[in-house]
């Protein structure tokens, strides 16, 4: 049987310059995306690419 299946998720209040808050809506405009989802695909991509050595030394 088909089963609909509904992501996880949780609201954030997050502090953000002005000025990246108007970059990523040009950007997000640009590629007809939501802001929501340029956030979330920035957040994914720069965490997948962390330099996991130098984070380490930061805990």
């Amino acid at each position: 049987m088909f089963e609909v299946k509904k992501p996880e998720h949780i609201n954030k209040t997050l502090r953000l310059p002005l000025e990246l808050v108007r970059r990523l809506e040009k950007v997000a405009q640009d590629k007809n995306v939501s802001l929501n989802s340029l956030v979330i695909q920035c957040c994914e991509y720069a965490l997948d690419n962390l330099d996991c050595a130098n984070s380490s030394n930061e805990n």
